[in-house]
């Protein structure tokens, strides 16, 4: 677990499954199987079990780690936690009674607000009947492309108390995305050294359906080479929208600059859409 962490739209992380496998055009150039070969060439010990070459790579084969079940109850200060980082919650190999374990944890810690994210909306919404949903968690999915559309209407028929998109790494248009029930979309582009470029059309495309849909919008980054290559502006301005954090120890407040923090405030707040212009 890291106490502090480098994505814009979290405080932290916590990883108590590690280890994933492709599923879908997004994880071409996965950054956690890059890191997880780093890490066990670093002896780190939680990255020793080595995927499935075709689809997964060193360091990088699913592994439960129950010991790592207990670290949210050491942060006395309420933080943003991201759920599995270096792996997917929801992935085939992961057995229910520990997806239960997990969902217990971020039950009895109420002062964080977990955001759990999956490309494997089909088993979500097979075991999403069986999972108690506290309000402090925010549940996910990617959305690459069109392909991948269908994960949104399965994240719809999800009982978490805020439904979010991440649609990064950005490598098509998502033209006509219904959003319906979701709360929040983050957008950005890829970065690395085979990164796909964004077209500046497809991210602006969806800022104007969350404009219009009135649903939260947050703008990580255009990609490139390295992640901040070319910066975090649209349009000439930050899109740091987010949910309102609501918890015990955390009354509803914004994280991020400026950014409305529920829906009433994203209606009550938004300014009019930035004019387009050809240039980023």
């Amino acid at each position: 677990m890291s106490d502090r962490s480098a994505i814009e739209w979290t405080e932290a992380t916590w990883n108590p499954v590690t280890g994933c496998d492709r599923v879908s055009a997004g994880c071409d150039n996965c950054y956690a199987m890059t890191l997880a070969k780093r890490l066990k060439a670093m002896g780190a010990a939680k990255y020793q079990q080595d995927g499935d070459p075709r689809t997964s790579g060193p360091g990088f084969g699913v592994t439960i780690h129950p010991a790592s079940l207990d670290e949210p109850f050491r942060w006395k200060r309420p933080r943003i936690v991201f759920v599995n980082s270096m792996a997917d919650l929801l992935h085939a190999r992961v057995p229910l009674w520990f997806i239960r374990e997990a969902f217990e944890v971020m039950r009895q810690t109420p002062q964080h607000t977990y955001q759990v994210l999956t490309k494997r909306s089909r088993r979500l919404i097979r075991v999403a009947e069986k999972l108690d949903w506290p309000p402090n968690v925010w549940m996910g999915v990617s959305v690459e492309d069109a392909s991948a559309l269908q994960r949104v209407d399965d994240l719809r028929q999800v009982p978490a108390a805020v439904r979010f998109l991440s649609c990064e790494p950005l490598i098509g248009p998502l033209t006509g995305i219904n959003l319906d029930e979701i709360d929040w979309v983050i957008a950005g582009g890829e970065s690395g050294p085979r990164f796909r470029p964004m077209e500046a059309g497809w991210v602006r495309q969806i800022r104007d359906d969350c404009l219009e849909s009135e649903v939260l919008f947050f703008f990580k980054q255009w990609g490139g080479r390295t992640p901040k290559a070319h910066g975090r502006e649209l349009d000439g301005r930050l899109w740091d929208q987010m949910p309102a954090l609501r918890t015990p120890d955390r009354p509803a407040t914004s994280r991020g600059r400026g950014g409305p923090t529920s829906a009433v405030a994203a209606r009550e707040l938004r300014p009019p859409a930035p004019r387009r212009t050809p240039s980023r």
